[in-house]
């Protein structure tokens, strides 16, 4: 696991508006007292082996707790309509912590720009929230903060690039990993920890509106370039999360919406061509996240799909981090593809499965609350629901939220993002992306 330095001065003494007072002791030298008992537990000795890290504090969470990690709260005023924590957090779902937060305060939604920059505001800001679920919550475990990153960091004034398509047709694998080394270093200076991205769909059909998205139709080519940007990210102690798991690029007919079922492909197309690249980002970069489609396969949902999830994923491939759902992929169980007769039974067939978080824009209260009655009915046992949460936890400690919550420089992202040197590795990347085509064949004289 890689080690973070604990805490700069920065970390310290930024000043936000957080609602109460700063608890009394809890951060040490070398450690912090994340559930203020006055004692270093074994889950916040950073000296400690992970997984009994992970175990101490599973084993300290009640149903509330562990729930609320299986949720995603989306920020930017898209859920999460306060910019900064508020005296009402206290009385929301999230008052039992949430696993992650996405795309939060990234110049997106109801705030824009302001507290997306300046960069030193952002990363305040992003401190305040995460001060706020490690000081104010019972076990203080710290939040994953997410954010989208297809072709350069979503996020005001980074540095874009080409599109995935765009990327595809240099056949630069050097390339590809030097536009995730740009990602990754603006990424962690904002204080992202988690990165969705890169999309590893192949796209066979024209007309699907999403081939610009893809790397390409060629499930090796898919593959290389996926694993150069997941290698970039990760070795920067960001979590990759490749989307959209799985057969979710060839839809009937190319058309998304209610044709979103049933897609046209054999078992060994399945095998060979549309899940080899995310294979190979399992398997040969070590991937730490998925997302999770919201399409089926053979008429069973990939997201509550024991096959796709738990068989293929993590035993055949050893995935070893957590599988997040794409937006209402969770809802469609019950809703589009009708293999659940309620809501709560869609939950508990997507636990069942092997999904770890669920993300949708609506409040996390709408799964979290359905999700404990599942556990109450028998609907996903104890065991289940433990593994699915130690999950979570594994990558969080991964990511050494735990040794260091408050992750971002604000002034070290003003000298990064965007920088000269960046934005020639995007010029370079947009040179190298376009293709000229020559015609072959000879052309025939016409006689007079």
């Amino acid at each position: 696991m890689n080690k973070h330095t604990l805490f700069t001065v920065a970390s310290f003494l930024f000043c936000t508006q957080v609602s109460g007072d700063t608890p009394d002791g809890i951060y040490h030298k070398g450690w912090i007292d994340f559930n203020k008992n006055g004692k270093m537990d074994l889950y916040e000795n950073p000296k400690a082996p992970l997984e009994e890290r992970v175990q101490d504090l599973l084993s300290q969470m009640t149903l509330e707790e562990k729930s609320c990690q299986m949720a995603t709260l989306y920020g930017s005023g898209r859920v999460l309509k306060d910019a900064l924590p508020q005296d009402n957090w206290k009385t929301e779902v999230w008052k039992d912590g949430i696993g992650n937060i996405d795309e939060e305060h990234n110049g997106l939604g109801t705030f824009k720009s302001e507290y997306s920059f300046p960069y030193t505001k952002h990363v305040d800001a992003k401190h305040a929230i995460q001060r706020w679920f490690v000081e104010e919550t019972r076990l203080g475990i710290p939040v994953d903060f997410t954010n989208e990153g297809i072709r350069g960091l979503c996020h005001d004034r980074a540095t874009y690039f080409p599109a995935q398509c765009g990327q595809g047709a240099t056949w630069n694998k050097e390339l590809i990993a030097r536009i995730g080394e740009v990602e990754a270093k603006e990424a962690v200076a904002l204080g992202y920890t988690n990165i969705y991205s890169p999309i590893l769909d192949i796209a066979q059909d024209p007309r699907w509106g999403r081939c610009v998205e893809t790397y390409g139709e060629d499930p090796y080519l898919v593959g290389e370039l996926g694993k150069q940007m997941i290698t970039s990210l990760q070795k920067h102690n960001l979590v990759a999360t490749p989307k959209h798991f799985a057969v979710y690029s060839i839809p009937v007919g190319g058309r998304d919406g209610k044709t979103r079922t049933d897609p046209h492909v054999a078992p060994r197309e399945m095998r060979t061509l549309y899940i080899e690249p995310f294979r190979m980002a399992f398997q040969e970069a070590g991937a730490l996240g998925v997302m999770s489609s919201y399409n089926d396969y053979d008429g069973e949902p990939i997201t509550g799909s024991y096959h796709f999830l738990t068989e293929i994923l993590r035993q055949e491939w050893g995935f070893k981090g957590y599988v997040v759902s794409d937006s209402e992929a969770v809802e469609f169980i019950s809703s589009k593809h009708k293999v659940a007769n309620t809501y709560e039974d869609g939950i508990a067939q997507a636990v069942n499965a092997g999904l770890n978080i669920r993300t949708h824009f609506t409040p996390p209260a709408d799964f979290i609350l359905p999700l404990r009655k599942a556990v109450a009915d028998g609907k996903i046992s104890q065991e289940t629901l433990d593994k699915r949460v130690a999950e979570i936890l594994r990558v969080k400690f991964w990511l050494g939220l735990f040794d260091n919550p408050y992750r971002g420089n604000g002034k070290q992202a003003e000298q990064i993002v965007h920088s000269k040197e960046h934005q020639a590795v995007s010029l370079e990347a947009a040179r190298q992306s376009l293709v000229l085509l020559k015609i072959l064949f000879p052309t025939r004289r016409i006689a007079h």
